[in-house]
């Protein structure tokens, strides 16, 4: 990033991450250091996720993202991120999860001391394998398919 009085360098993980960076950078009032906590806060496939279900709570969470702050991200992001919607930046299927099983069960899981990354991805296979699966039902799949 160039400015008049700095050249401000950034890198990213992956190209999904760059370009999740200039989105939120479009959004009117969000800067490159709340981009950058944002960032690092929730990955790509959460903040995607967040912004199609239109999860105003979970952008909260983010150190230094008021109410006002979230819902405008949200309201400008909505139509960008929407065409994505059956797959998110990275390539990856984000599910649009209309029902908040598969949070709750990973929610669950992070409590009992298993790793948020491996357990997010075990949850939405099991999910996406048994779709009306209850919350029990899919920390039990997850916790037999091994974690």
């Amino acid at each position: 990033m160039i400015r008049e009085d700095a050249h401000l360098l950034f890198g990213f993980f992956s190209t999904a991450e760059r370009e999740m960076f200039r989105l939120l950078l479009s959004v009117n009032g969000v800067g490159a250091t709340t981009a950058r906590i944002m960032l690092s806060s929730l990955t790509v496939d959460e903040l995607s996720r967040a912004i199609l279900d239109q999860d105003v709570k979970r952008v909260q969470k983010v150190k230094g993202i008021g109410a006002k702050t979230a819902q405008r991200i949200l309201l400008e992001l909505r139509d960008k991120i929407d065409p994505l919607a059956t797959t998110s930046l990275d390539g990856n299927t984000v599910p649009r999860s209309d029902n908040k099983n598969s949070e709750e069960a990973l929610s669950a899981l992070v409590m009992l001391g298993f790793p948020k990354s491996a357990s997010e991805k075990v949850v939405a296979k099991m999910a996406e394998a048994n779709p009306g699966a209850s919350v029990e039902e899919l920390i039990k799949l997850a916790l037999a398919h091994g974690i």
